[in-house]
């Protein structure tokens, strides 16, 4: 299963930003695992210097951004496994700002940071696995919009790879 396999009916409009951030070379397991090493080598690149750095006043440092995505994703695979256990039951959104200045993300150190991103991964690579191909179409609602299984897990790929986009044009 590969990102150009999701209906527009599988995910909501503003989704299109992510989930077009997606390669189709691999299938959505495949991406799942590559992906977060392709990004973590990446972050492990950038200087030291930079992970505190703002490029405007009241934006995020490149901490936060990777405090926020280990965040986005907890949100996202929970909400993958409802749909999945057939959960009818409406989700609502997340602050991600509020989540971001309750992290305190600053105040840890980017190895600490990657080590529970890549934890994260393996956590929702093991969840993903465990679906039978069925329940990846399965849909709920989730910051009041229909949104399946299989989309969650390409937006979060989509979703790390919009960040790193950003380090690259706004912070490096």
């Amino acid at each position: 299963m590969k990102p150009t396999d999701l209906q527009p009916d599988e995910f909501p409009a503003y989704f299109a930003t992510y989930l077009n951030q997606v390669s189709d070379e691999y299938t959505l397991i495949e991406e799942l695992e590559i992906s977060v090493h392709r990004f973590i080598k990446f972050v492990q690149n950038i200087p030291l210097d930079k992970f505190d750095y703002r490029y405007a006043e009241g934006k995020w440092t490149i901490k936060d951004i990777i405090q926020h995505i280990i965040d986005s994703e907890r949100v996202f695979a929970y909400r993958a496994l409802r749909f999945a256990r057939y959960d009818k039951t409406a989700l609502p959104g997340f602050e991600e700002n509020d989540y971001v200045e309750a992290a305190n993300a600053n105040k840890r150190s980017i190895q600490d940071l990657l080590s529970e991103m890549l934890i994260v991964r393996q956590a929702t690579l093991s969840l993903f696995k465990s679906f039978a191909t069925e329940l990846l179409v399965e849909k709920g609602i989730a910051s009041n919009n229909s949104v399946s299984v299989r989309a969650l897990g390409f937006a979060i790929i989509g979703h790390q790879n919009h960040h790193q986009r950003v380090f690259e044009e706004r912070y490096l």
